[in-house]
């Protein structure tokens, strides 16, 4: 049975009831929900893309602390920004949340505008996001689409639309529209969220049993939901390879600090070769930056996965000459040397280096014996 928009029509109507009786009944506890403000909402849903509630947790709290307000995010300098967002990944999300915050505070005297439209013009916030800010913090009837609640429509209706086509996403949003409760949207769009999170989930046979839609749901009822969502094959990531140096003098390690567009934009990185090179070539590199290398150590191979591509990488720890370090050539100009407690405080590390920044860290637990 494929999707039929007159034969769901009825269908769509009988969520709301039980969905909704469900999620008063044992809704998850979330920080963001509990005080939902659209300074809150906004900064809790943007770091969610991408990233799993209880690993976002606590970058919420921190990244609160720091900047509890949209005043204090305008004004932030971005490599502190940087910083507050380590570990989360896709940092231009921080970038835009400061372009916004500086628009908001400009435009609109530092209050978040309430309408759709207004929202949907500042950087970084898109249709599910100025959804979900509208109805949660100012109770207005605007849907909030994402995966999750594509997914589990698509099964309560055995739909077999393709969910990354923009025209789908959009009409389910009109059809959300018409049934959402005028007087709970954001707790109805919270809900379907909560459902997609938790039970109707993406990973797994979904935990039917605790579904407020059991009764009706047709996937459930044609013993189809593995079939459900219907997606379209995404390209493959394209594989790069790389060489990664932890370069170290005599008590601090080399930086370099990426270009301020594209991936990983104005980041600070290890030093980094294309390919994957053998140590005579890692030195030779070395010796072209005036670098004098005493010790190349090999270290375990590590890959890391963005949205269109992957680095699969090999690495090496290098300890070179500090006089040589302090004395830098022409080419070398661009790498820093900062004491291993600095890549705590004041310089953003990707995560892709995760495994390479390891090696600072043992270098600092060095220090301290």
């Amino acid at each position: 049975m494929g999707y039929e928009k007159t034969a769901d029509t009825e269908l769509t109507d009988r969520i709301v009831k039980p969905l909704l009786d469900w999620y008063d009944q044992g809704r998850r506890i979330l920080p963001w929900r509990e005080e939902p403000t659209s300074y809150h909402v906004w900064l809790s849903e943007i770091m969610l893309q991408q990233t799993r509630v209880e690993a976002v947790k606590p970058y919420y709290d921190r990244f609160l602390q720091a900047l509890p307000d949209i005043e204090s995010l305008a004004a932030v300098e971005e490599e502190h920004l940087l910083k507050l967002w380590e570990g989360l990944g896709y940092y231009n999300r921080a970038r835009n949340l400061k372009k916004a915050a500086q628009i908001v505070v400009e435009e609109y005297e530092g209050r978040m505008p309430e309408e759709r439209e207004a929202l949907l013009s500042l950087p970084g916030i898109g249709s599910y996001t100025a959804g979900a800010i509208a109805s949660i913090a100012f109770g207005k009837v605007y849907p909030a689409v994402d995966g999750n609640v594509l997914r589990i429509l698509a099964r309560l209706r055995v739909d077999d639309r393709d969910i990354l086509d923009a025209k789908v996403k959009r009409a389910v949003e009109e059809e959300l529209i018409r049934v959402m409760p005028k007087d709970r949207p954001g707790d109805f769009n919270q809900a379907l969220m909560e459902l997609g999170a938790t039970v109707c989930i993406p990973n797994g046979a979904p935990r039917c049993e605790s579904c407020p839609w059991e009764a009706f749901c047709m996937a459930k009822q044609e013993e189809k939901t593995a079939e459900f969502p219907k997606k379209a094959k995404k390209k493959p990531r394209r594989i790069e390879e790389r060489t990664i140096l932890v370069i170290q003098d005599a008590d601090r390690i080399a930086l370099r600090k990426r270009p301020d567009r594209g991936l990983l934009a104005g980041m600070y990185e290890f030093p980094s070769l294309d390919g994957h090179c053998e140590e005579r070539q890692v030195a030779s590199y070395l010796r072209e930056l005036g670098l004098s290398p005493i010790r190349i150590k090999e270290l375990p191979p590590a890959k890391h996965i963005f949205t269109h591509k992957e680095w699969h990488m090999i690495g090496y720890l290098v300890r070179v000459d500090e006089l040589s370090a302090m004395e830098t050539g022409e080419k070398a100009q661009t790498l820093v040397f900062v004491e291993p407690e600095k890549t705590r405080s004041a310089y953003p590390i990707p995560s892709a280096f995760a495994v390479y920044a390891e090696q600072v860290e043992m270098v600092r637990t060095n220090r301290k014996k």
